[in-house]
């Protein structure tokens, strides 16, 4: 079957079943390869796989603008029980065909080599167990996402709370923060049940993958090719070493400009450089088109993109009940579209996040010419895919101000410059809190899979870790705060990429201050290569260095802190 004739818009791709999808896997696989159409049949098998891809990431999408919609829960149900199951079975015996066949088509390489991974842990046995733990992720999904506080008579999202943290009067942000923890602890019986049913289905699925442990089996599936466990390790120790003790200097410049004796968790997110908060808009359209401006400052392309998402309703960015936490920019591989979800709070945060999505979506938009999915689409290296992101929060720190069309006066754009450059040293030590939890957890995993166990590991590492918050008489709230934490339940050991792509957008960043042409040049040229070299040459495209080593974290970290100083002379 030609699969040219497979649907490209989205009614007709949410309308197809596995009887639809079974005679395009069936007549690639007994398809006969050779060096003449290897390269046809990977872009076929390409043009398929992308398919069932969006398939499964508009159903996504559903679930999480309406965690309440049962239809939208319903379908996607319906898709990991009988088509994903059946197309990862289809998938796996195209993958034993390329590597049995021998052929290594040009510029495949990395594609092949991320094949052979998945090929080494795919068990069939391992479907069902992988659409169960897919459930859980959307139970922990509708748990949250359907908690609301009543502040003031008023019903309020999670997110609606949050901006409550960036009010000046103290007694308003204590009782927000207190309320919204209270609602948390609530459900702590709840999540802690949930999750020791993910580390059951997990270590079952590393067992019968026949691996090690989970974290070996998640090495393997992340496609971590270019560093190890010890790596990462190593990066932990250097950020306690260099980066730690820069964020007590944070926290201790915040206690000073506060007056406060110490610094509680409501005091972390209130600007103490302003007597009010910066309240960057009034209207998601103007969110909007502001946003559109900054990125066009950047790079007029950049500003086409936006625009081009604007006007097809590829945003999502307003927070309402029933919605799922937090944000994020997903790629549709047919559309060759990226879709951003965000959850709005009119505060700065909003302005980071959708710089943070955008940077995504227009890495999505820049490798769409890549034509194989394996080598373009899906393996994309999350480890530089958040340089893109990251990268885009700091290029574009320049044009935030009104005079570029942006949100903020010259005195706002500084204080929103320090609380950016205080929030990414704040976020290193995090980071390294929720990595290391989790090799704990899998390195321990009679430990690990008891949430009793999990709490008190939690706060271990976070003193260990997040020095310079005051949790006195909170240890309830410090234990359990990794339930906050989506990744642990929803991306298991998707973190360090954070902080490794931290680093090498600061490296872009401090380009961008030498020759902002030239960096965001070279930015482009590396989102632009998809997953088709390795992660290393990936960051050199964008002219910075893949590390672990704390010379080159003290670099990084002494710019942020030197430019913060900078910005402070500006108010």
């Amino acid at each position: 079957m030609n699969v040219q004739t497979l649907p490209t818009d989205a009614s007709s791709i949410l309308a197809l079943t596995w009887n639809d999808y079974e005679p395009y896997f069936s007549e690639l696989e007994v398809r006969k390869l050779n060096e003449e159409n290897i390269e046809t049949w990977l872009n076929d098998w390409s043009r398929l796989a992308a398919t069932v891809d969006e398939h499964y990431w508009r159903l996504y999408i559903a679930t999480t603008v309406n965690t309440a919609d049962k239809e939208s829960e319903a379908q996607f149900n319906q898709y990991i029980e009988e088509i994903q199951p059946a197309a990862k079975t289809a998938e796996q015996k195209l993958k034993d065909k390329i590597l049995a066949s021998g052929l290594s088509p040009k510029t495949f390489e990395t594609g092949l080599r991320r094949i052979q991974a998945e090929a080494e842990i795919f068990r069939e046995e391992n479907l069902p167990l992988l659409a169960e733990e897919q459930k859980l992720v959307t139970d922990y999904n509708k748990l949250i996402g359907s908690l609301t506080v009543l502040w003031d008579g008023e019903e309020r999202t999670f997110a609606q709370m949050l901006a409550l943290l960036y009010q000046t009067d103290r007694s308003i942000r204590q009782r927000s923060w207190e309320s919204r923890e209270a609602c948390l602890l609530e459900q702590r019986q709840n999540i802690n049940e949930l999750w020791e049913k993910f580390v059951t289905v997990r270590l079952k699925i590393a067992e019968n993958a026949g691996m090690p442990d989970y974290r070996a089996y998640m090495w393997k599936q992340r496609f971590r090719f270019d560093y190890s466990p010890e790596d990462c390790k190593s990066f932990h120790a250097a950020i306690e070493q260099v980066v730690v003790p820069a964020a007590r200097r944070v926290y201790e410049r915040r206690r000073q400009r506060l007056g406060i004796d110490t610094v509680r968790p409501w005091d972390i997110y209130v600007d103490p450089l302003g007597t009010t908060p910066i309240k960057p808009y009034e209207t998601i359209d103007e969110f909007k088109s502001k946003s559109r401006a900054i990125f066009q400052e950047v790079d007029l392309k950049f500003g086409e993109y936006f625009q081009m998402m604007m006007d097809e309703g590829l945003l999502d960015l307003e927070s309402r009940k029933n919605k799922a936490p937090g944000a994020y920019s997903l790629g549709l591989h047919v559309a060759h579209r990226p879709f951003i979800f965000m959850n709005n709070i009119q505060t700065s945060l909003d302005v980071q996040t959708i710089l943070h999505e955008g940077g995504h979506a227009f890495h999505e938009f820049e490798r769409a010419h890549v034509n194989f999915y394996q080598r373009g689409e899906i393996y994309l290296p999350a480890e530089f895919a958040e340089v893109a992101s990251m990268g885009m929060e700091l290029i574009a720190s320049p044009y935030k101000k009104k005079e570029y069309g942006g949100f903020y006066t010259e005195s706002e754009a500084a204080r929103a410059m320090i609380e950016l450059l205080e929030d990414f040293i704040t976020f290193w030590p995090y980071m390294a809190l929720v990595d290391a939890f989790q090799h704990w957890i899998y390195e321990n995993p009679r430990d690990g899979s008891k949430a009793a166990n999990c709490e008190a590991k939690w706060a271990e590492l976070w003193d260990r870790f997040m020095s310079g918050i005051d949790y006195s008489g909170l240890e309830d709230v410090k234990k359990t705060y990794w339930h906050r934490q989506p990744h642990l339940f929803d991306g298991p050991f998707y973190y360090i990429e954070y902080g490794l792509a931290l680093l090498g957008a600061v490296q872009v960043w401090a380009n961008s201050r030498q020759d902002q042409k030239k960096a965001v040049a070279d930015y482009r040229r590396a989102l632009a290569l998809g997953a088709t070299v390795p992660l290393p040459q990936l960051f050199a495209t964008a002219g910075a260095k893949f590390a672990f080593d704390a010379a080159t974290l003290k670099e990084a970290a002494d710019l942020m802190e030197k430019v913060i100083g900078e910005m402070e002379a500006k108010l």
